[in-house]
């Protein structure tokens, strides 16, 4: 019992101390924040201001160009399933039991019993729209987080960002987190 008791303490004791390294002390975190908030730490002289760092999934650069690629579909077929039901029967086995000790007696009884059996079975073919390509938003960058010889690299983004990028003008510097790469 008491090695049970060290063995569960010891786990709780890994336990605290990995979340205490994942969780961190609490300190300047500032992912998620607006990058146009000011937030105050606290720590240091009084008004300390510290601007949030980007997220390492940010990427800027010049824009170059947008493009907007619908999604293309076509028509295809598959299997049609219907379901498809039976009646059967079934024998149902009833028991009851009167009287004690050695007067005790057992009386069985059958009675049928109706269900209906069903399951999926094909039915010819039935046509439908297949997507062969999903819909996609892109920015082409030139001076990818400032090095001026990654030019014209595609990054496909979210509807928001391509319509920012849309508004921006020739060359305007933009930043943004991609949703993947390529176009």
């Amino acid at each position: 019992m008491l090695g049970r008791r060290l063995l569960v303490a010891g786990a709780t004791a890994v336990l605290i101390a990995g979340l205490g390294a994942c969780g961190g002390g609490g300190g300047g975190d500032t992912r998620g924040v607006d990058p146009g908030t000011v937030t105050d730490v606290g720590q240091g002289s009084a008004g300390t201001v510290q601007e949030p760092s980007p997220s390492p999934d940010t990427v800027s650069g010049l824009k170059d160009s947008v493009r907007h690629l619908a999604a293309k579909t076509t028509r295809a077929t598959r299997p049609h399933l219907v379901k498809k039901c039976t009646s059967a029967t079934r024998q149902v086995r009833h028991t009851q039991r009167t009287g004690t000790g050695t007067h005790r007696t057992t009386r069985t009884w059958y009675t049928t019993e109706r269900y209906q059996s069903c399951k999926k079975v094909r039915a010819g073919t039935e046509t439908y729209t297949r997507t062969v390509r999903p819909q996609r938003w892109c920015v082409r960058l030139d001076d990818v987080d400032g090095d001026t010889a990654r030019d014209d690299v595609w990054y496909q983004v979210t509807p928001a960002a391509y319509d920012e990028a849309r508004g921006a003008d020739e060359h305007a510097r933009m930043e943004f987190t991609p949703s993947g790469t390529g176009c």
